[in-house]
């Protein structure tokens, strides 16, 4: 890690400034407004012309904005700045034309930084390739369970800009950040982050994995006490070496195992904290028990010391960690236990929508039926299947790309039985859930843990793991 001194940003004159807002939706619709209200000359390009666009398009043209539909390619001429929704991909032409031109492109983190007041609440900032959501949501809970006024936002769903721009006072934010949101945010200065885990997702959109993990790092730049990294995940703890941090600040790690000094982990069912104690060579801080953590899996255990180590670098008490843990209950389809039928337990992690996120949750279960496939994204299952292997009882594959599973399978676990579902309509997840009851013995677990996107069947992942569930409720009456 290197040091730095890092200055606030100067507050910007919007009057007369003209400003490209690339992309309508979830980001881009409250960038264009809130520049407007600043007295920026605001045009918002958008690729798609459907009917939905339109509505947006209208909606921002009443308040005096330009909106161009169907052409996301051209920079409007005169545009003195680019801010745009995190989803746009870097080779855009768009962007190409605007780096010749020399301007700056920004995100809306980029923006929602650069607005805030200079008594602003200071952030507390995670990513990583899963967990991102679950650990943010933990931090909050810890945060408010030691009396701070916070909130989770982010890419969690809750804007960014709201939160900066929003009349409630905060003291301190916890804040999801994706690999799209970092890339455009060049000047981001997080109090304390953490990178959870990295493994290979969003490839297409970045070009390589080192780009990837550069997004992802840079979640670490100008720190001021704590970049909280993943032990078993060495990747994590090289992009703290590369990081150019304030002078002072700490690398924290977190470990399923003992922690070594200036490190959270587990001894005994216990989660202790030997990174911020004094005398942090011989002393350790209780901080919480494994029964505390909802669920305890060994994942959930990981997120929940990331998120310890990222209150204590604010300087949380040691019983906040504890009566947040207990205080917190985790989103929808992540590990979420459905119900108990004939001795066999139903679990939903729909959530697990990449190979990475499903080992992690075929790792919580002693024996498993496990319920997978949907679209693949470019992945490759040999190294999942092969990690797994010796907790499957059987398979029931579903989905577009289930045979690319399939092949995983044969190769590294060929006397794992495996019922092949040929179809893909909504009614599969019944037939796949029927399946998996007669694969399934007394002290199993039915997991549904797709490892695949789920768009080829299902809206979304919450789609599916409510078809699951619902098939879950079928088979018990």
């Amino acid at each position: 890690m290197g040091s730095r001194q890092v200055t606030s940003s100067e507050p910007l004159d919007w009057q007369g400034k003209h400003v490209t807002v690339a992309g309508l939706g979830v980001s881009g619709i409250p960038a264009a407004k809130v520049l407007h209200a600043r007295g920026a000359n605001v045009t918002v390009v958008n690729d798609g012309d459907d009917a939905r666009a339109r509505e947006q398009a209208a909606e921002l043209e009443a308040l005096g904005i330009t909106v161009r539909l169907g052409d996301g390619a051209t920079l409007p001429e005169g545009t003195e700045l680019v801010v745009t929704a995190p989803g746009w991909k870097p080779d855009k032409p768009l962007f190409a034309a605007a780096r010749e031109a020399g301007l700056e492109i920004w995100g809306d983190v980029e923006l929602a930084w650069r607005l805030r007041g200079p008594d602003a609440a200071p952030w507390l900032a995670i990513t990583g390739t899963n967990g991102k959501t679950t650990t943010t949501q933990m931090l909050a809970s810890i945060l408010k369970a030691a009396g701070l006024r916070t909130a989770a936002v982010g890419n969690i769903g809750v804007s960014l800009l709201d939160a900066v721009l929003g009349d409630e006072q905060y003291d301190v934010l916890a804040v999801e950040l994706s690999s799209y949101q970092l890339h455009w945010a060049p000047s981001l200065r997080a109090h304390s982050a953490a990178v959870l885990n990295l493994a290979p997702d969003h490839l297409d959109w970045h070009g390589s994995m080192e780009a990837y993990a550069a997004d992802k790092g840079r979640i670490y730049e100008g720190n001021r006490v704590a970049c909280v990294y993943n032990v078993a995940d060495k990747a994590t703890e090289d992009l703290v070496r590369g990081a150019d941090v304030e002078e002072g600040c700490r690398a924290v790690g977190f470990t399923l195992g003992t922690p070594g000094p200036s490190q959270l982990g587990v001894v005994e069912g216990i989660l202790v904290d030997r990174a911020f104690v004094e005398d942090r060579h011989k002393n350790a801080q209780e901080l919480a028990e494994i029964s505390d953590v909802n669920p305890p899996a060994p994942h959930n255990i990981a997120n929940a010391l990331a998120a310890a180590a990222l209150a204590r670098a604010f300087g949380v008490p040691a019983r906040a960690v504890r009566d947040g843990l207990r205080d917190f209950t985790p989103d929808a389809h992540r590990i979420a236990h459905v119900a108990d039928v004939d001795a066999v337990a139903y679990v939903d992690d729909s959530k697990a929508t990449n190979t990475h996120a499903a080992e992690a949750s075929l790792a919580a279960y002693e024996s498993i039926v496990w319920i997978a496939g949907g679209l693949a994204k470019g992945a490759t299952f040999d190294e999942l299947v092969t990690k797994s292997a010796k907790r499957l009882r059987g398979v029931v594959l579903i989905g577009q790309d289930r045979a690319l599973i399939h092949e995983a399978l044969a190769r590294h676990a060929p006397e794992v039985p495996v019922v092949d579902l040929d179809r893909t309509d909504t009614g599969a997840m019944l037939a796949a859930v029927q399946e998996a009851s007669r694969l399934a013995v007394a002290g199993d677990t039915v997991l549904l843990a797709p490892a695949c996107a789920s768009m080829d069947m299902f809206a979304n992942y919450n789609k599916r793991g409510d078809a699951f569930a619902e098939a879950v409720r079928e088979l018990g009456s």
